[in-house]
């Protein structure tokens, strides 16, 4: 088996040694079978990654417009 070196700082590493279900467990062990709980998405969020965009120019815009105008449903084949 592979093995790689971290270094963690000495909370991380007691937060690790605190996991532990048995004292012969290992890190990888731990690791293993720890639930990483990913973040909600939310409207909230949402919304903040949106103030966080930056502002399309002008012709972005006009682009969007030119490519709606443009845009047309497609053809419904159930009807021909």
């Amino acid at each position: 088996m592979a093995t790689k070196t971290i270094s963690i700082d000495l909370d991380a590493y007691e937060r690790l040694r605190a996991a532990r279900v048995r004292p012969d467990e290992s890190f990888s062990q731990v690791i293993k079978r720890g639930q990483w709980k990913r973040p909600r998405s939310t409207g909230a969020a949402l919304l903040d990654a949106a103030r966080a965009a930056p502002v399309p120019r002008e012709q972005t815009f006009t682009r969007w417009e030119k490519a709606q105008r443009r845009d047309v449903p497609p053809k419904d084949a159930w009807k021909e």
